[in-house]
């Protein structure tokens, strides 16, 4: 692994176009618990040979240190062919669809559903930022996050930011289009489609309410002060228990 490493930074070294670009690209995949990891690894190394193989040197490894079984794939930025791996979000969505299917191949129920049509607004955070956690090192993204939330908290005030009203407002959309198909579909004379219209209003209904990392740092911050209240009220009413015993020895 070292000897491939320093290959590869030795081929990044004579590219002289682009020193600073990226040596490689790390992907995981991952599946839920429960799902079996000889079929998530089988089907990464055929999500890696079909999408990559013909022009892109690749490492993967599987962890199974996690309750997930997750595959790490870590792919040479620049290709055979002289062309640097630049992936975009139709790119990325494509690359789901595609180890989705591979799974698919192997017995598994996979489907590629961006997170935002499941009511999951946040985005997965990036391997530094959880590797700095695991090393119980605060990130500036949560450092800097927390302290906005606290400024907020301790004026009083909650301020509107532009992305979280677009959000809301896209969650909003796709409830509503899929309440549009359950009711088409309730129209319908078959039984099949009534049950289906019955699975789609129940689906909206457990879809998890719009939280963005600052309305989870907020309920943290409201959760931990309340906490605080009420252990700060134990206190007094035991002091004052005390005080009351220390009376009737006295007397």
């Amino acid at each position: 692994m070292k000897d491939l490493q320093q290959r590869w930074e030795d081929d990044a070294g004579l590219d002289k176009r682009r020193r600073d670009g990226l040596l490689s690209i790390n992907i995981i995949l991952s599946m839920p618990a429960g799902t079996d990891a000889i079929a998530v690894k089988d089907s990464a190394r055929a999500f890696a040979i079909e999408t990559f193989g013909d022009n892109h040197d690749y490492v993967f490894v599987q962890h199974l240190d996690d309750k997930h079984p997750h595959v790490h794939l870590t792919v040479r930025s620049l290709g055979h062919d002289g062309k640097r791996l630049s992936p975009r979000k139709a790119d990325l969505q494509a690359w789901r669809e595609r180890f989705a299917g591979e799974l698919r191949l192997r017995g598994i129920a996979a489907e590629a559903t961006p997170r935002r049509t499941r009511g999951r607004v946040r985005k997965a955070d990036r391997g530094a930022v959880l590797g700095l956690r695991k090393r119980k090192i605060t990130p500036d993204v949560d450092r800097l996050a927390r302290k906005e939330v606290l400024s907020e908290v301790r004026g009083g005030r909650t301020a509107k930011h532009p992305w979280e009203e677009k959000i809301e407002s896209r969650q909003d959309a796709i409830r509503r289009r899929y309440l549009d198909y359950a009711a088409e579909l309730q129209r319908s004379g078959a039984a099949a489609d009534r049950e289906l219209a019955r699975q789609v209003r129940q689906f909206v209904k457990d879809m998890p309410a719009v939280e963005t990392r600052r309305h989870t740092l907020k309920s943290e911050l409201s959760e931990l002060a309340k906490i605080r209240s009420v252990g700060a009220e134990q206190g007094v009413v035991a002091d004052r228990r005390d005080d009351t015993r220390g009376d009737e020895r006295t007397r």
